[in-house]
């Protein structure tokens, strides 16, 4: 029985990627012939239902949507089954690869805002996982604030029972209590998330039937796009005719949709132990959306005034195909340079994956004015042994993407030129390791080649530091008010009568202005240019802002100079 599913699980993974040749009737019998299948494992059951989203994201034909739904929808009645029959599911439930199926738990560590988020919108699902918990000494520091009389207990004697007062205080509903009461505290957010984070508490989330799992999270889509052809393979893609094509035609959403399409993303991602910056605090008044063909959405948002980065735009997004969310999207730039980060979700890697990444890259191009455009070393393998186990590297060499260092660059030739001459050659893992040391970059024929090859937005930031430990002895507040004073003079501002959102943004940009010092020297324009690009960050939206920068000829060659050189 056990080698009869195995086959039909390795029919269906080996196929899926050519449902259109492999014909709608004999998929309908492989997929109907797995259902009846008896599952005992949790691996095989996570397996078929990966498959069954890859087909219901790039399907062949809509009988076979008809016929996939309803097993999707009834996942969770199997992952019951195994547990009942007391199956460990913790190989689907600990990993990012298989984490989210209907009727499985999620247990991590999450900021206080995500917490937050996740207790008010998952009522009852949500709980503080206090097995193996070692941090008791942080509660002691944190739940006196809380809890009358804990001091009592909590100042003179060992082994004082922290959750025992907890379970009292809050009447047994620990987690939810808890957030309230960080809720109600007179401290800044930042504060609040840092204390919070200190508690290092497991947080459980029993996903159930829910429509935030992987298995049923869906947007409503008027046509679905079915695959009657072979889907497009990155060796068909070529990005410079892909970001030649006209501009698409965005569409800016409501407030209320535009909060939909994030808490979307959010649920997808955070199903799979993925928090991002962008999804957490994204602003929904700035959602846009493209039709880009093929059943694919691409939606695009920035920041909040008061979220924003200090110097760099930044746009998050995410990927709809068939209504299916399959990746996600950060973008962060600074004049034409922008570092991309791109993860399509595992059970979609076979699905049109290079196609559709240049289709992102076309609409962060039209929002940010990206032409020189990075990848972390992360993305490439790095720290990352998922992205090495699957050659990431060559994905974005092979759409035209070089290392930005020189050694880097003439491994990848030699590699290169290995594979062209030894059938069946594969990068050996330690080169593999080698080549993602380094950011690989993407230049359109626009570009200025090579310009930002080292630049690194963290090379300022620690020259920053340095000037505050060298002229003010490491006085953060001394610095601020020097650096203000000296931009307020040399451009002729009073920064104090501006909101708040502008006043930070002014104070952000002058300590990094500090470090040039020809400044005073700027033609009037270029002083009022920086005048109105420093505003900008704070009352445009982030793409307009990114605009408005990119007119700044001599603030661009001022930063572009600074985050060239590598700190001493």
């Amino acid at each position: 029985m056990a080698r009869r599913l195995d086959t039909l699980l390795d029919q269906l993974e080996q196929n899926k990627s050519r449902a259109a040749e492999y014909g709608s009737a004999r998929w309908a019998q492989l997929i109907a012939a797995t259902a009846r299948q008896k599952f005992t494992d949790a691996l095989s059951l996570a397996r078929f239902h990966d498959v069954l989203l890859f087909l219901r994201a790039f399907p062949p034909s809509l009988s076979i949507v008809r016929q996939v739904e309803p097993l999707l929808t009834e996942f969770d009645k199997r992952i019951e089954k195994l547990k009942k029959a007391g199956v460990d599911l913790s190989s689907i439930e600990d990993g990012e690869e298989f984490a989210g199926i209907a009727g499985t738990t999620l247990t991590a560590m999450l900021a206080f805002e995500e917490a937050r988020w996740l207790v008010h919108r998952f009522p009852g699902q949500v709980s503080i996982d206090w097995e193996g918990y070692e941090n008791d000494a942080r509660l002691g520091a944190t739940l006196p604030r809380f809890i009358p009389l804990l001091d009592e207990d909590a100042s003179v004697e060992p082994d004082v029972p922290y959750r025992e007062w907890l379970h009292a205080a809050s009447g047994g509903n620990e987690l939810p209590w808890l957030i309230a009461q960080f809720e109600r505290a007179d401290l800044p957010p930042s504060v609040k998330s840092e204390i919070f984070g200190s508690l290092e508490l497991p947080i459980r989330w029993q996903l159930g039937n829910s429509r935030a799992t992987r298995t049923r999270a869906r947007r409503s889509v008027r046509k679905l796009f079915v695959h009657t052809e072979p889907l497009i393979q990155r060796r068909d893609v070529k990005l410079s005719d892909e970001l030649a094509r006209p501009p698409f035609k965005m569409t800016r959403l409501s407030r209320r949709e535009g909060h939909e399409i994030i808490t979307l993303c959010r649920e997808a991602t955070t199903v799979r132990y993925r928090e991002l910056y962008g999804t957490t605090l994204g602003d929904p008044a700035d959602v846009v959306r493209a039709d880009v063909g093929r059943g694919v959405e691409i939606f695009l948002w920035g920041l909040p005034p008061d979220k924003r980065l200090p110097l760099r735009a930044y746009q998050a997004g995410f990927t709809i195909k068939n209504g299916v969310p399959i990746n996600y999207i950060e973008g962060i730039a600074l004049f034409e340079w922008m570092e991309i980060g791109f993860n399509t979700f595992y059970a979609y890697r076979d699905g049109e994956t290079a196609w559709i990444y240049g289709q992102v890259l076309r609409m962060l191009h039209q929002r940010l004015g990206a032409e020189c455009i990075s990848v972390y070393p992360y993305q490439i393998g790095q720290d990352n042994e998922e992205a090495l186990a699957s050659g990431a590297f060559w994905f974005y060499r092979k759409l035209g993407f070089r290392p930005v260092r020189k050694e880097l660059e003439r491994l990848a030739e030699r590699e290169e030129k290995k594979i062209a001459v030894q059938p069946g050659y594969r990068t050996p893992p330690r080169i593999l390791r080698r080549l993602a040391e380094g950011h690989v970059v993407y230049e359109l024929p626009e570009a200025e080649r090579g310009a930002w090859d080292r630049f690194r937005i963290r090379h300022i930031g620690i020259v920053v530091q340095k000037l505050m430990a060298r002229e003010y002895g490491g006085d953060s507040e001394r610095m601020k008010k020097a650096a203000q004073a000296k931009l307020s003079r040399v451009l002729g501002v009073n920064s104090a009568q501006w909101r708040a959102a502008e006043q930070q943004a002014f104070e952000d940009f002058s300590r990094v202005l500090s470090l040039v010092p020809d400044l005073g020297r700027w033609q009037s324009v270029e002083k009022s240019g920086l005048v109105t690009a420093i505003r900008a960050k704070a009352s445009l939206s982030d793409d307009r802002y990114a605009a408005l920068l990119a007119k700044q000829t001599r603030l661009r060659s001022a930063l572009l100079r600074l985050g060239s050189r590598v700190p001493r």
